[in-house]
């Protein structure tokens, strides 16, 4: 009896350590499955050395706080001496494309922010552009836009060809207008052109301060047409033909930046290399014999938000053909 008690209790034991290296092992593996992602996150490069901070702003503009909250991240980044931000954006909403104006121009009072325009900067992505202290563009380049859209589309013509129609129970009659199923009234039309217009003259008064324009001379750019970079140079949109290298030219004789500082790329954590962070701690967990915190862990990537393209928009896009 003494011998099987003794080797009962040498099993407990034994199970005891295999469970406490276990961990151990689930801990490590983790550490280094974060560490990956950190290093993929930050370009394999070091934040904490003196640096220029490279932001890419791309596809449509929505206000997105993972956009925000990397900005704000530059800003309080000792390391960053200054800040390139690289454009190539057709814009997005107007909302959108006024949190993220604020939040550079909150980031240029702490640093000095340039931004580069690749293919292009309309409408939303104007808005950014303006949030820097010098804007560069390429000679082709397309910069512009200044205006604001509401499109819906509008079915009812469809609706009476095939016989159906929508019936609606509303507490005035510009609730929920216009709604795409009825033909838009013109008190409908009227309310929709104010919100637009307010917004347009917000837009403006945006260009006109910082870029120093005169009446007349916001009256040439502000009619929603776009311009290539070398028409926005004659038109004040924009300061420099160049591109990314002489952004930091500017930097260095402009704003005394060390001529050699290294350039970082910030970016912000897309969903799917965080889905691929969460997969890869979960993936480690069942390797290490922790069903249950696999599947807590799995379920972390659930839940996601997808971002909606909704209210007036400050988007350029070129016309179809007709």
């Amino acid at each position: 009896m003494s011998y099987e008690a003794d080797l009962i209790a040498d099993r407990r034991r034994l199970r005891g350590r295999v469970t406490v290296w276990r961990a151990l092992a689930f801990v490590a593996l983790l550490g280094l499955v974060v560490l990956g992602g950190l290093v993929w996150f930050d370009g394999g490069v070091s934040r904490s050395r003196p640096h220029v901070a490279r932001v890419t702003l791309d596809g449509l503009i929505t206000g997105d706080q993972r956009t925000i909250d990397l900005i704000d991240d530059v800003r309080r980044a000792s390391a960053v001496r200054a800040v390139v931000l690289r454009i190539d954006s057709p814009g997005g909403t107007t909302a959108g494309s006024e949190a993220l104006h604020e939040a550079l121009r909150l980031l240029a009072r702490d640093k000095p922010v340039v931004a580069v325009v690749d293919t292009l900067a309309a409408s939303g992505g104007y808005i950014a552009a303006l949030g820097a202290d010098r804007i560069v563009v390429r000679e082709t380049s397309l910069v512009g836009s200044i205006g604001v859209l509401f499109q819906y589309p509008n079915v009812s013509g469809l609706l009476d060809s095939i016989g159906v129609g929508v019936e609606e129970v509303k507490s005035s009659p510009l609730k929920a207008a216009p709604n795409g199923f009825s033909p838009t009234s013109p008190e409908a039309r009227a309310a929709l052109d104010s919100l637009v217009q307010d917004s347009f003259d917000w837009f403006k008064r945006l260009v006109r301060e910082r870029r120093g324009f005169s009446d007349a001379e916001l009256a040439r750019v502000a009619d929603g047409r776009v311009f290539t970079g070398r028409q926005g140079i004659e038109l004040r949109l924009v300061d420099q033909v160049g591109g990314e290298r002489d952004a930091l030219a500017w930097l260095t004789s402009e704003r005394s930046i060390a001529k050699n500082l290294p350039v970082r790329e910030w970016r912000r954590r897309s969903r799917d290399e965080t889905f691929d962070l969460i997969g890869g701690a979960a993936f480690v967990a069942e390797a290490a014999g922790f069903e249950r915190l696999a599947a807590a862990v799995g379920k972390l990537g659930g839940g996601m938000a997808v971002h909606r393209l909704d209210g007036l928009l400050a988007l350029w896009h070129p016309e179809g053909e007709k």
